[in-house]
């Protein structure tokens, strides 16, 4: 199991931001034998392709450097000019098939890991002369399994190779003895079935590299718990912190909505576990707006409060249950309770009139809540 630096046990998965910065530092799961193998069967098939063609532009740039006159061979001028007219002949008849090899190059150096551009692999590091550190990558575990890796590539390419220039070899040596156009065409042939066999051969190899690659890249960024820990906090925030900024904006929100209190109409509980403040302005027009709620403890202080700055306290449970889950603080009350909260303000002018001489109402109405606005618990 991975180990950090410290012995810790690295046993979890990494984190999106870790693999993000993985990716941005350019440690990548990468295979060299699948790049290989894509590369090798691509020119195999583009030497397929073009194989005709590719005979043809030789067997007329040996034609053109293989017969010349006598003044030739004595002219510096002159072989100047074979040289340079064979390199660019080849150049151009080979143009289109290394162009294909080269962006197979590319394909196969990010079909695993993807496309991902970062300067820091390639930024010199005081760190990579350190000798000792050298030595541990050295003799480190990876270093040896890579070690493995090597000599069994090795001893299976060359096998191959071995296996592919013995059933050639007799053909290959026979070249010589063939017309040009006929050498050209056979030549062409071995390379493009050596290329085959011993692409096979890294293909099979690839087929465990990559899962490999992708194991030992997921084995390295493993993270411990400490470290998951650590990240959290630097991404969250302390936990401790968090929660105590939530109840520092809960305990202000409570605060704002308590200063609002005394400027209600009227609080209405049921009787202990919720309460209500409610306001109307009759010149606005608009309904009644709820100016603060709460249950339990924060209901007594709600209730406190409007004794002290003697706002009336009715006791309606049902219409008080209806506001206080059907409305929140600073919006104005559903239609469906209009009438129930019309009712119950007329009650509430009726007291006010009381103190000043009028009529004291006799009890207060039924208020009159919609079935749909009932609720049903404490």
């Amino acid at each position: 199991m991975a180990e950090n630096e410290d012995g810790s046990e690295k046993t979890e998965n990494a984190s999106s931001k870790k693999l993000e910065d993985a990716r941005k530092k350019g440690n990548l799961p990468r295979s060299k034998d699948l790049s290989a193998a894509l590369l090798l069967i691509v020119a195999a098939m583009t030497i397929y392709g073009t194989g005709a063609l590719l005979a043809k532009d030789l067997e007329a740039i040996f034609s053109f450097n293989f017969v010349m006159e006598r003044e030739d061979v004595f002219h510096y001028g002159r072989m100047i000019f074979h040289l340079y007219s064979s390199i660019v002949s080849v150049m151009d008849s080979m143009f289109v098939m290394m162009a294909i090899l080269a962006a197979a190059g590319i394909i196969g150096s990010i079909a695993l890991g993807g496309l991902n551009f970062a300067w820091e692999p390639v930024l010199p590091k005081l760190s990579k002369l350190n000798p000792i550190t050298g030595l541990k990558r050295m003799f480190s575990v990876q270093s040896l399994v890579e070690l493995l890796k090597s000599i069994a590539k090795v001893t299976l390419v060359g096998g191959v190779a071995a296996i592919v220039i013995n059933h050639f070899l007799e053909e290959a040596l026979g070249l010589t003895f063939q017309s040009m156009p006929l050498a050209i065409s056979h030549g062409v042939s071995m390379v493009i079935w050596s290329f085959v066999f011993i692409a096979l051969a890294l293909v099979f190899i690839a087929a465990i590299d990559v899962p490999f690659q992708v194991w030992s890249h997921k084995q390295k960024l493993k993270m411990t718990k400490q470290e998951v820990k650590d990240e959290f906090k630097q991404q969250e925030g302390d936990p401790q912190v968090r929660g105590r900024i939530r109840q520092l904006q809960r305990q202000a929100a409570m605060n704002r909505m308590m200063s609002d209190v005394p400027q209600a109409d009227v609080i209405i509980t049921n009787p202990t576990h919720f309460s209500v403040a409610l306001k109307y302005d009759q010149d606005s027009g608009k309904a009644p707006v709820m100016l603060a709620k709460g249950s339990d403890f924060i209901a007594l202080k709600i209730r406190e409060v409007g004794n002290h700055y003697d706002i009336p306290v009715i006791q309606s449970p049902t219409l008080t249950r209806a506001v206080f889950h059907h409305t929140e603080i600073g919006e104005e009350i559903p239609q469906g309770l209009f009438k129930a909260v019309a009712q119950l303000l007329a009650y509430v002018y009726q007291l006010r009139n009381a103190r000043h001489g009028a009529p004291r109402p006799e009890v207060m109405p039924s208020l009159e809540v919609p079935d749909e606005f009932q609720w049903d618990g404490k």
